[in-house]
């Protein structure tokens, strides 16, 4: 028997598994903006994990066979209901996070309008790439608008492109990138006026911006409540601060849901019947959901939302105040965009703030709008520790100076057709820009080149990729995760140690 799938003792698994996670972000403390959102509270994260244990063998494939889930999916859709100015007639599913409840949407849509043979769906630039991927699964073409100066979708233009062949429109609240509210009134009037779907994207903000407004805080109209809105998708593995992966997706009425849902009975099992892309749904996600809002509730919510706020006004004052850095926009939720002036280099940033211990994320250039770094602030992050970290580190990215790409490297980049490049020459661009090994790596049977690695210091591998056109730069970051998930077993003994 190979050592490596011989089996372990309880005790050497969990002193493993407990290895493994050194070199993971940390999930608590509201250091780490982006990918999870920390709440500080210990307990409610400690019964949680115990509703994701109790209920983790549990299969939602079949409501009939496990009411509970069935039941505790149902009380958060309720309880969403109160949040989102629903009317009676709303329904909801929840789906494994923000990506799923958007690929529903746009599937629904679709499904919804058989008698359109070329479906289109009519987007502003800042959507999230959730909606790009929909177009690319479902066949609906993605009619991208540009949005205006401040980073809003204009509801003029997405109007004028609304034509015979759109089956939906959407729009964000607030916009990933940017952290602002799309003027969702406007937006769906202008579907409406079609006899259009149109979606809300509330992925990041709808846990937020309820709670916003009954503390006071001016929020654009995004909810049911505006005429037109016919779904809105709100994770509660963000906001919420639910355990991964819970997103909900919400319909104005059921008769708007049912295209979401497929049937078969044409082969000899048992007639598959699924509310989401899923068959197979565990039980440990919806009752980590259901457990963590319930404990929390609305007044709960109402005080982690004017924490995260709070922290959100204090870290975009004081970058509005910080001498190379500027904002994108003003944050209407928990979401801070800025960009670099001057000589200063939002790459080198990043790493400034990931070497003090905090973990910021780099967005490429889009358009005229430069690089910037992207901050999801949570009601734990400590807005007076971030700030501090930032001066230090925009003083120490100010003296090292900006990394620059290669004018010959951008020039060759540009030149390049990605549909065109095999795997040797993807090897040879993973290798250029430091995320293969070289010397005596033994490669992998594709190219040949090295094993991935990712440098210490990311800002000369970011620099590069934003100068790619972006699809060489999703060439280049697929092979790299093409080479990331290859067959390689743990060593025997402790793993993840600091070897």
């Amino acid at each position: 028997m190979s050592p490596h799938t011989g089996p372990l003792g309880a005790h050497e698994v969990r002193a493993r598994l407990a290895a493994l996670r050194q070199g993971d972000l940390p999930v608590h403390g509201g250091r780490t903006l982006a990918y999870v959102y920390d709440a500080g509270l210990a307990e409610v994260d400690a019964l949680a994990r115990e509703a994701v244990a109790a209920f983790a063998g549990s299969n939602g494939l079949d409501p009939t066979a496990f009411p509970s889930l069935l039941a505790m999916e149902n009380d958060l859709v309720a309880f969403a209901a109160e949040l989102l100015d629903a009317p009676e007639t709303m329904v909801g599913t929840l789906t494994s996070g923000g990506t799923e409840s958007c690929l529903l949407a746009v599937q629904g849509a679709r499904d919804a309008r058989p008698d359109v043979t070329r479906p289109s769906m009519v987007l502003p630039d800042t959507a999230h790439a959730a909606f790009h991927k929909a177009a690319h699964y479902f066949g609906v073409r993605a009619v991208v608008v540009p949005t205006t100066a401040d980073h809003r979708a204009d509801p003029a233009a997405m109007a004028a492109a609304i034509d015979e062949t759109t089956v939906l429109v959407v729009a964000s609240a607030p916009s990933y990138a940017h952290g602002v509210v799309d003027p969702v009134a406007e937006v769906a009037a202008a579907a409406a006026a079609a006899g259009v779907r149109c979606h809300v994207d509330a992925c990041i903000g709808g846990w937020v911006l309820p709670y916003a407004a009954r503390l006071g805080r001016p929020v654009s109209p995004w909810t049911f409540a505006v005429p037109g809105v016919t779904s809105i998708s709100t994770d509660l593995h963000k906001y919420a601060y639910a355990p991964k992966g819970a997103s909900l997706l919400l319909h104005r009425t059921p008769a708007l849901r049912r295209p979401q849902y497929f049937a078969d009975a044409g082969w000899p099992g048992y007639t598959m019947l699924n509310a989401t892309l899923q068959s197979t749904r565990s039980g440990g996600p919806v009752a980590g959901a259901w457990a963590t809002v319930r404990a929390i509730g609305h007044d709960g919510y109402l005080e982690l939302t004017r924490r995260a706020l709070a922290a959100t006004d204090a870290i975009a004052d004081g970058i509005a105040g910080l001498d190379g850095l500027r904002l994108v926009a003003q944050p209407d939720s928990t979401l801070v965009g800025a960009t670099a002036e001057g000589a200063l280099d939002v790459f080198t940033v990043c790493d400034e703030m990931a070497a003090r211990g905090w973990f910021v994320q780099p967005q490429m250039s889009f358009g005229d709008l430069p690089a910037s770094l992207h901050l999801a602030v949570s009601a734990t992050t400590d807005p007076d520790a971030f700030s501090a970290a930032l001066t230090d580190a925009v003083a120490a990215a100010r003296a090292a100076g900006p990394v620059v790409a290669d004018p010959e490297v951008v020039a060759l980049l540009a030149a390049l057709d990605p549909a065109t490049l095999g795997e040797e020459e993807l090897d040879a661009l993973l290798a250029a820009g430091g995320l293969t090994e070289t010397g005596d790596a033994t490669g992998d049977a594709a190219g040949g080149g090295g094993g991935p690695v990712l440098p210490e210091r990311m800002a000369g591998v970011n620099a590069l990729l934003d100068a790619a056109p972006p699809r060489l730069r999703e060439a280049v970051l697929v092979a790299f995760l093409d080479r990331l998930a290859r067959p390689a077993p743990l060593p025997a003994g402790p793993v993840g140690s600091a070897e």
